[in-house]
Parts: C-alpha cells; structure tokens; sequence
C-alpha cells in the first residue's frame, strides 16, 4: 500500500450533519473520502458507541445518551462474544451503528488515491466507559488486555473491507484520550504503569 502524498485532503469523520446524504456528498468531495459518523443523526453513530458494538459488558442507553459499562454483564457475556472471535463479520461495523458505513462500501471507490475508514481507540474507550464502581475500564487488568485484542480485530476488519474498495484504504485510531495515559490527571502514574 501506498498512500499518496501532495497534500491530499480529507477530514475528521465525525460530522455535525444530520442530513446523512448531505454527509456523505462532504466526506465524497474529499480527495480521500471516508464514511462519516453522525452522532446527531443517532446516537448509534457517536464513536465510542460504534466501537461499543459487540464488546461484552456495554450498558447503551440511547435515550439518555449515555455508555456504560457492567462487570457482571462482561462476565455473562464474554464466552458468547468469544465463540465469534473467529468471525469477521462479527466485529465490522453494522447498519444499526452506521447508516453511512455500508452506502461508502458499495459505491466505487477504487478510481480514488486512497479512501479512510475510523475507529475510536482503546485508550480512549477505556478511558471513556465507566464500570459500576464510575471507575475507566482501560484500569481492569481483566477487561484492558480483552478490549486491545477487540479493537485490534475491530480495525482489521474494517481495514480489510476498505482495502476491497481501494487498495490504498487505511485507518484512523481515533486517540483523543492518549494525552492522559500518563498524567497526573488520571490518576494513573508512571510508577504505576512500570509496576
């Protein structure tokens, strides 16, 4: 893979639209298009909640607009999201979680230098999603190292069905959270992270 220099544009991919044709004329007008993410067209479409999908323990509530996180139904649900680990299907991005993802994919795409697809990271969906206790989950030694792997298959998925469309596809991790990792905002010290 190549991915072309020159100053090509393209731009964030969460979108302030609600109108999602209106949406997707944007991200197409780009030199690298992308499939936009709509969270005021639905809070499916928020980036955490998209990464959420599938990932054991998620409390959604879609009224209230809130993400949460339960270690009692990660526990309940871990050995089923386990017996999908093998199913690429499984971990790409559904109609319900984006209305956008699946209208990029069937247009042709292959005529553009490189096209982009997105998913939030685990630091930040670690950081984002709180447990029972209001505590991040990137801090349970037993969720941290099943998240990395879920998002890992998450990406490559999405990355493999970009790459059928465009062989320059590639991804954004969106990160915001990294700049935490190591503050003293999160409570979390380096002394802490070298064990």
């Amino acid at each position: 893979m190549t991915i072309p220099g020159n100053l090509l544009t393209t731009a964030m991919a969460v979108m302030p639209h609600r109108d999602v044709d209106r949406a997707l004329q944007v991200a197409l007008s780009m030199d690298v298009p992308f499939w936009p993410q709509l969270p005021l067209y639905s809070y499916h479409e928020d980036m955490y909640v998209q990464a959420s999908e599938h990932f054991p323990g998620i409390l959604l509530d879609l009224e209230k607009r809130t993400l949460r996180f339960s270690m009692e139904k990660f526990t309940a649900e871990l050995e089923d999201t386990l017996a999908h680990f093998e199913e690429p299907e499984y971990f790409d991005v559904s109609e319900t979680y984006s209305v956008v993802y699946s209208r990029f994919l069937a247009l042709d795409l292959s005529d553009r230098p490189a096209i982009r697809g997105q998913l939030e990271g685990p630091i930040s969906f670690g950081f984002n999603v709180l447990d029972q206790d209001d505590r991040p989950i990137l801090f349970d030694d037993t969720v941290r190292p099943f998240m990395l792997e879920f998002m890992a298959k998450r990406v490559n998925v999405q990355l493999e069905r970009l790459t059928e469309r465009n062989p320059n596809a590639f991804m954004f991790i969106d990160e915001p959270g990294l700049q935490f990792l190591f503050s003293a905002m999160t409570g979390y010290s380096d002394m802490a992270a070298k064990g």
